[in-house]
C-alpha cells in the first residue's frame, strides 16, 4: 500500500510562491519524499495525492524535460512518480494516473458519474435497426461475439451469456478513469470516462469518450490526429488514425482504422485495416480490409475478406505484383444467411456490372466464378483453386498475423483445406458429378438453379474439385499415424466460428453447456474455444480417416492404401502447381506485370517439390 502523508508548512509556502492554489491544502497529500519544486500554476481541487517528481522524462526523441506539474487545474486525482503534466486548458477531474506519464496540452480529462468506459454497451452487429445482440466487453473475441450474433435469437443463451459478462465487468470495471504507467496523451481536446492501459499513445486525438484501450507490454495501442472514439473498446497493438471516427464499437488487437474511415456498431478483429470507408453494423472477423473510400460494409459478416470498389471486390487485378491485397477466403454472409463474394474457401466471386450480388444457392459450389453476361448469369466451379491469386493468400494470411503470441486472444485457423472446406468441395464434386450423370456430356451446357454452366467448365470443375480433395487426403495422412482415430469427435458438419474451425458438434455441446449451466463463467467459455482449437488435429483426423475410406472404397487405411493415397497426392500437388504456373504465365502475356516477377514467382513454385 502507498502511503502518503500531508504537506509541510514550507511546502505549502513553496508551491504558493510556484504560483499554486488550493481550495483546501489539508486535503492535499503527496508521497514521503515529495519535493514541490517542480509543481508550478497548479490549481488543487479535492482530494488530490502526488508522487515524486525526480526524473526527466522524454517527450520525443533525443527531448526531454523534467517531470513535475505545471499550468493545470486538478481535481480528485491521484498522480503516481515521475509524470509530465503541464498545458492543461480546462481540467482533470476523477482520473488516477501512473507513473512516468507525459500528458501535455490537454483540455479536459474527467470521469462523471455513472461511466461505464464502454463495457457493457450492447450493438446490434449485421441489422442495424434491431435489437442489440453483441455485448461489449474487454475479454470479447471473434468466436464469442460470433455465438453472440449466430444464437442471438435464443433467449436462454443469450441470458446466460449477458449474466457472464456482467458479472466479467463488475468484478474489473474500475471505480474512476484511470491511466496506466508510461502513458502518452498529448494535444487532445477531451478524454472524458476513459480508461487507457500501460504504454499507449494518445496522440492529437479530438475526443476519447466512454472508451476503454487495452493494451499488453508487447503490444500497445495508438489513438492519432482528429480520431473520434465513443462508446468503444480498443485492443491490444490496434492503432486508430488520421480523423477516423468510431462509435459502439470493438476494435480486437493487431486491427488499424485509418484516412477517414467512419464506424457504428461494428467489430473488428485479429489483423482488419479499415481505411477511407465506412462500417456499419458490421462484423469484421480476422483479416478483413477494406481501404477505398466508396466502400460500404453493412450488415455483413466478413473474414480473410478484402472489400474493393465497383466489381472489383477481391482485388483480382494484382495477383503477381506488389499491390496484391488478397481475396476473400472463408466468406461473406448477409442478416439474412445469404453467403456472397465468395473465391476461395466456401462461395462464389461475381463480377456484375458493378453491383454487389447475393447468390446463395451457389454456395454449394466453393471455389467458383459467377460471371454475369447480360441477362445470362454463367457458373465456373472450381476456377479459383488453381490461380495465382489463392495460391499468394495461403501463404501470405499467416505471416500477416501481427500479433504476439501473448496476445492472440481471437483463435485463427490458417488451413484453407479443411474438414470445413473439404466438405463443401465433396458436396460441390457431387453436384457436378449428378448434374453430368442426368444430362449425359453430348451438352454444350448445364443448368444449375438458373445459372449456365458449360461443358468444359464442369469437367474441369470436378478435376478441380478431385484435385483438392487428394491434395487434403494427403496431406492429413502425413501428419497422422495410421491407425483408427480414437474419438469420433469430429465426424460430421464442420463450422468457421469466425476464425477458429471446429465440428459442429462441439459448437452445439458448448452452447447447450451455456444454456443449462455447466459453465458460468466467461473465461470458461473462452478456454473451451482454446481447448477446442488444441483438438483440431485429433478432430480433423476423425473427420478425415472416414472420408479417405469412402473416397479410396476400403474398410481401413493399410500401409499399401498409404502409399497410393502418397502417390495421388504428390501427383495432385504437382498438377496443381502446374495449373497455378499457367495461371501465372496468362497473367504476364497480358502485360499486368514485368518478366522479374514472373519469375521470382516461378522460382517459388519450382520449391513447392521440397514439400511434397
Amino acid at each position: 500500500m502507498e502511503e502518503y502523508r500531508t504537506l509541510t508548512d514550507d511546502e505549502i509556502l513553496t508551491l504558493e510562491e510556484n504560483g499554486c492554489w488550493a481550495e483546501n491544502w489539508t486535503e492535499i497529500s503527496v508521497a514521503e519524499d515529495f519535493s514541490p519544486a517542480h509543481i508550478r500554476g497548479v490549481n488543487f481541487y479535492g482530494e488530490v495525492k502526488l508522487g515524486l517528481f525526480e526524473k526527466s522524462v522524454e517527450v520525443a526523441k533525443d527531448f526531454t524535460k523534467h517531470s513535475g506539474i505545471r499550468n493545470a487545474t486538478l481535481r480528485n486525482v491521484k498522480i503516481g512518480d515521475n509524470c509530465l503534466i503541464e498545458n492543461i486548458g480546462n481540467y482533470i477531474n476523477g482520473y488516477d494516473i501512473g507513473e512516468d506519464c507525459v500528458i501535455t496540452n490537454v483540455s479536459t480529462m474527467e470521469t462523471t458519474e455513472g461511466a461505464t468506459f464502454g463495457e457493457g454497451n450492447i450493438i446490434s452487429v449485421l441489422n442495424e435497426v434491431g435489437d442489440g445482440n453483441v455485448i461489449l466487453f474487454d475479454g470479447l473475441t471473434s468466436q464469442l461475439a460470433a455465438l453472440m450474433v449466430k444464437y442471438s435469437s435464443d433467449r436462454e443463451f443469450t441470458h446466460a451469456i449477458r449474466a457472464m459478462v456482467r458479472e466479467e465487468i463488475n468484478c474489473s470495471q474500475p471505480e474512476r478513469g484511470t491511466i496506466g504507467d508510461r502513458v502518452k496523451i498529448i494535444n487532445t481536446s477531451e478524454v472524458i470516462n476513459t480508461q487507457i492501459s500501460n504504454d499507449c499513445e494518445v496522440r492529437g486525438a479530438v475526443r476519447l469518450s466512454d472508451c476503454s484501450i487495452k493494451s499488453i507490454p508487447e503490444a500497445s495501442v495508438y489513438i492519432g490526429s482528429g480520431v473520434i472514439c465513443e462508446n468503444s473498446i480498443i485492443f491490444d497493438g490496434s492503432s486508430i488514425l488520421n480523423s477516423a471516427k468510431i462509435e459502439n464499437c470493438f476494435v480486437g488487437e493487431a486491427c488499424q482504422i485509418t484516412n477517414g474511415f467512419t464506424a457504428e456498431n461494428s467489430v473488428f478483429f485479429a489483423n482488419s485495416y479499415m481505411a477511407n470507408g465506412e462500417a456499419c453494423a458490421a462484423f469484421c472477423g480476422p483479416f478483413t480490409a477494406s481501404h477505398h473510400k466508396s466502400s460500404l460494409l453493412i450488415g455483413g459478416m466478413f473474414s480473410f475478406y478484402n472489400a474493393g470498389s465497383a466489381t472489383n471486390f477481391s482485388n483480382h487485378a494484382y495477383k503477381m505484383g506488389p499491390m496484391h491485397y488478397g481475396i476473400l477466403e472463408r466468406g461473406t454472409k448477409t442478416a439474412s444467411g445469404a453467403y456472397i463474394l465468395m473465391p476461395a474457401n466456401i462461395g462464389t466471386f461475381s463480377v456484375c456490372f458493378g453491383k454487389l450480388m447475393y447468390h446463395p444457392d451457389t454456395r454449394a459450389l466453393p471455389f467458383s466464378y459467377l460471371i454475369a453476361n447480360g441477362e445470362q448469369m454463367n457458373l465456373v466451379p472450381g476456377r479459383n483453386i488453381t490461380t495465382v491469386g489463392l495460391y499468394r493468400d495461403i501463404r501470405k494470411w499467416p505471416k500477416r498475423d501481427v500479433r504476439p503470441r501473448s496476445g492472440q486472444k481471437s483463435v485463427v485457423n490458417f488451413d484453407w483445406l479443411s474438414p470445413f472446406s473439404v466438405g463443401e468441395i465433396l458436396q460441390a464434386k457431387h453436384i457436378l458429378e449428378d448434374l453430368l450423370a442426368a444430362s449425359g456430356d453430348n451438352v454444350s451446357n448445364y443448368i444449375y438453379h438458373e445459372y449456365i454452366i458449360r461443358n468444359s467448365s464442369l469437367h474441369k470443375g470436378i478435376k478441380y474439385y478431385d484435385m483438392a480433395l487428394r491434395i487434403y487426403m494427403g496431406a492429413v495422412m502425413k501428419r497422422h499415424e495410421l491407425t483408427r482415430p480414437l474419438s469420433q469427435t469430429g465426424i460430421g458438419k464442420w463450422n468457421d466460428l469466425s476464425g477458429l474451425l471446429l465440428p459442429a458438434s462441439e459448437e452445439d455441446a458448448l452452447v447447450n453447456e451455456i444454456k443449462n449451466g455447466e459453465i458460468d463463467n466467461i473465461n470458461d467459455v473462452i478456454d473451451r474455444f482454446t481447448e477446442i482449437n488444441n483438438n483440431y488435429s485429433e478432430y480433423r483426423w476423425a473427420w478425415s480417416y472416414d472420408v479417405i475410406c469412402d473416397y479410396y472404397g476400403i474398410d481401413e487405411i493399410t500401409e499399401e492404401d498409404a502409399m497410393r493415397i502418397r502417390e495421388d497426392y504428390v501427383t495432385a500437388r504437382r498438377e496443381w502447381i502446374a495449373e497455378i504456373r499457367k495461371d501465372a504465365e496468362r497473367e504476364y502475356a497480358m502485360g499486368d506485370v514485368e518478366k522479374s516477377v514472373l519469375d521470382n514467382f516461378i522460382e517459388q513454385l519450382d520449391k513447392e517439390k521440397d514439400y511434397e
